[in-house]
């Protein structure tokens, strides 16, 4: 064994490289450990010409290797040309089986047999060695693979990449560069956000879908895969596409096995945790320090920045500051106690349960996407039916929940550690209460996409994020003055289900007494009459349901079913029984709740003789809505086509009430008997046009209503996300003139939109597109200018809870 090297990097990656680097720079005995035979194996290993991204762009490069944004063979190329300009000591095909000893005296085993003294060891291995697998039937079949290494090599494939991260954008992207190749290219994202991509990533993939050369479908995940053919679950339930290759990037785990051999301590039990370390890069095992995508930091600019840290922390510059320091000193300046900033991410992670788990270095990375905000007592976070998305964590004091909107002294405490504001992550509605601030109150806000990134990289946040507002959905949802200390045994029985569009959880008949929780999503309720479903009613999220067989003790009266990909809470129907024994308010609460769902069982029995034609028309238009997005809709326009007189009044009160450009086209959409639903903006529960939005222009308003605000750029993301084709992408004509001037003088185009010719004489080529949807006529007196203009009463805006109940067929036969 040759003399110690004071420093031993084992992976030369792009955090492993920069920290060889650094060592050489220094001059300190070094060497660079790498079991593949080239440098930087994980870039390697990268597609054939794929561009390699500098990001995040505000934070400054710290390295003596160069990087900037590229092609994937120019980096490679100029790192080796300085790793050997600059003398770096490495050694290839030397793969590290195991290390040995204390810090000074480390022995690090290579697979032929040698050993390598160090006194420091730099673990910089990555996490790409270890893949996510698939795992749903199929997954094993030979099509399937985990790499792409040259997408020239495939043609005239359909190929189906699954993974929503940067993998598998850019594998996608590579794939349907070359319309010359043939391939028909699909990439499967089971979220409605890209929360792990890089922005630039996202747009170039929505581009190439707008494009038609790649079919992006969100919400989406494989339920099988067949040789030929793969089995997706949509939001709209199983469809099956064809499928000539499969390429899987879903992720993947550190190496734990072999790094807690090392005596290396991980943050918890979950597969894809990271080891505990120090803000110097220090793992549990003094002398072993953790840098890169081990340490849960995978971005290049990252990596590198931590390369030449972690040689400098281990040669004793304890002054020296990550490069992210300014960036986070500007977030926490003005906060009160005059914190540093390790102190700061410290009191943090330490002080609100979802940020526990994360690392020093994840908690950096974290803090860039998030605020810190300081709530005097008595201050008001947010109101009651307020827009908003964003989570908040309590690191000191408490806030209080204003229970009653007339009696503000009827309030929950929530603690310091808890988090708030859940509500809208989940279900995408409004603020569910006002919230206020108890005590002085330190609070870290963190937006939708950061907190699903969070959830996504963290179990233990997803954990606590779930239990926290199921909890308080309960809360909310029971009321009964219920408190979480009533809600243990429940919580304890409660399991969160995804259940696809059409699936039941609730069937006809069956002997179940579990109570079910919509989550997100929406169920649509159906009994058997004459061996025909007939429609009852549609429960949005918030609501709940087998309460009716819990209480009569008889079988389940009626199917309960997915309209659409839904999320529910199951509880045991034993546990909930306990609740309502010892809450009498909630059990004549629930008792309420059968009655009225009895009532309309009981209408629906005595009617379906007189009234089986009704009743089943009824149900028809009832499914025909649901089918038509009506399921994720929180407000909805539909007009009936026996009163509709066909005079555009309509169309033309939304253009006069909107710069002159209509949100409504009534002669489309799509009509069942005698309801029409046309073209026009359904306000979603979980808004597809929000999903992409570069400025962050597309909001939801105090009534629910989404709608686009004055910093939208015209990129036209949200026209594409749009299922349902109600966005437009136009250029806003100059005002017109007044309706006394057209209708004295004959001049402009008259009420409603102008024709396009009126419109192209007044706009320039260089005049932007921007977005434009209904809006309901927010802020406009008396509602939705399309309904106040219908001279028959056809026109109606209805949200889907109050329309669509078999119970409106007994109001309106009586």
């Amino acid at each position: 064994m040759a003399d110690a090297y004071r420093i031993a990097i084992i992976g030369s990656g792009p955090a492993g490289l920069s920290a060889a680097g650094r060592a050489a720079q220094l001059g300190i005995p070094h060497i660079l450990l790498e079991k593949t035979d080239h440098l930087s194996d994980t870039i390697y290993k990268y597609q054939k010409g794929k561009h390699v991204m500098a990001t995040p762009s505000q934070l400054v490069l710290r390295s003596d290797m160069d990087f900037e944004a590229g092609k994937r063979e120019e980096v490679l190329g100029t790192w080796d040309e300085q790793a050997a300009a600059q003398g770096v000591n490495v050694r290839l095909n030397a793969d590290v089986t195991a290390i040995a000893g204390e810090a000074g005296n480390f022995r690090i085993a290579l697979a032929d047999g040698e050993t390598v003294a160090a006194e420091n060891v730099v673990l910089a291995i990555g996490t790409q060695g270890n893949p996510n697998m698939l795992r749903v039937p199929g997954g094993d079949l030979p099509h399937v693979q985990y790499q792409l290494d040259d997408p020239g090599e495939y043609v005239d494939e359909h190929i189906t990449v699954i993974g929503s991260g940067d993998a598998g954008i850019e594998n996608a992207l590579g794939l349907a560069a070359d319309a010359e190749q043939g391939n028909v290219v699909t990439i499967l994202n089971r979220s409605a956000e890209f929360a792990r991509a890089k922005d630039a990533n996202v747009k170039l993939l929505t581009q190439a879908g707008e494009q038609g050369r790649i079919t992006i479908m969100n919400e989406t995940s494989p339920a099988e895969l067949l040789p030929g053919e793969i089995v997706l679950d949509t939001r709209d339930g199983q469809t099956k596409i064809r499928c000539d290759r499969v390429i899987a990037r879903i992720g993947s785990a550190p190496p734990r096995k072999f790094v807690e051999a090392c005596g290396v301590e991980f943050a918890s039990e979950d597969r894809e945790a990271f080891p505990k370390l120090s803000p110097a890069f220090e793992s549990t095992k003094k002398g072993i320090f953790v840098i890169g995508a081990l340490a849960g930091y995978p971005l290049i600019k990252h990596c590198m920045n931590q390369g030449y840290d972690v040689v400098e922390f281990i040669n004793g510059n304890t002054e020296l500051k990550p490069a992210d320091e300014p960036l986070l000193e500007a977030k926490f300046k003005g906060l009160p106690g005059g914190k540093s900033v390790d102190e700061w991410l410290e009191f943090l992670r330490a002080r609100v349960s979802i940020l526990n788990e994360l690392s020093p270095l994840q908690m950096r990375e974290f803090m860039l996407d998030s605020e810190v905000h300081y709530f005097r007592s008595g201050a008001t976070i947010f109101e009651k039916n307020e827009p908003g998305s964003s989570i908040f964590g309590i690191a000191e004091g408490h806030v209080l929940v204003e229970l009653s909107d007339t009696d503000k002294s009827l309030t929950q405490e929530i603690e310091q550690g808890s988090i708030f504001g859940e509500v809208g992550l989940v279900s995408g509605r409004r603020r569910g209460a006002t919230i206020r601030a108890g005590t002085d109150v330190i609070a870290v806000e963190i937006p939708r996409m950061s907190t699903l990134k969070l959830m996504a990289t963290v179990p233990a946040a997803k954990r606590a994020i779930t239990y926290v507002s199921t909890e308080r959905q309960l809360l909310q949802m029971f009321g009964s003055g219920l408190k979480s200390e009533d809600l243990v045994d429940v919580m304890r029985s409660a399991e969160i289900m995804q259940v696809k569009a059409g699936e039941a959880i609730i069937d006809e008949g069956d002997a179940g007494i579990d109570i079910f929780v919509i989550r997100s999503g929406s169920m649509v309720v159906e009994k058997s009459i004459g061996r025909k479903p007939v429609f009852l009613s549609y429960l949005p999220a918030g609501s709940y349901v087998g309460e009716m067989a819990l209480l009569d003790n008889q079988p389940r009266g009626a199917t309960v079913r997915a309209a659409i990909k839904s999320e529910v809470i199951r509880i045991d129907g034993q546990a909930f029984r306990a609740l309502l024994e010892s809450k009498p308010e909630l059990l004549e609460g629930a008792r309420r709740e059968m009655e009225a769902r009895e009532n309309i069982n009981n209408f629906v029995e005595a009617k379906k003789d007189s009234f089986s034609t009704v009743v089943d028309m009824y149900s028809s238009i009832a499914s025909f809505l649901v089918e038509n997005g009506i399921g994720e809709a929180t407000d909805v326009l539909l007009i009936d086509e026996n009163l509709c007189v066909g005079c555009d009044n309509c169309e033309k009160a939304c253009a006069d009430s909107h710069d002159g450009l209509s949100r409504l086209d009534r002669e489309a959409g799509r009509t069942y008997a005698h309801l029409h639903v046309p073209t026009s903006c359904r306000h979603c529960e979980h808004p597809h046009c929000m999903a992409d939005c570069p400025p962050n222009a597309i909001h939801r308003g105090d009534d629910g209503e989404v709608f686009i605000d004055e910093t939208c750029i015209g990129c036209g993301n949200c026209q594409r996300n749009c299922p349902y084709g109600v966005i437009r992408m136009e250029k806003v004509p100059p005002p017109k003139p007044s309706l006394l001037s057209w209708l004295f003088f004959g001049t402009g185009p008259g009420p409603g939109e102008p024709d396009r010719e009126w419109v192209e004489d007044r706009v320039s080529d260089e005049t932007p597109k921007v977005a434009i949807k209904c809006d309901m006529c927010a802020g406009i007196r008396g509602g939705p200018a399309c309904v106040r203009a219908c001279p028959t009463g056809a026109a109606i805006r209805v949200a889907p809870e109050e329309f669509l109940s078999v119970s409106r067929l007994e109001t309106e036969q009586v």
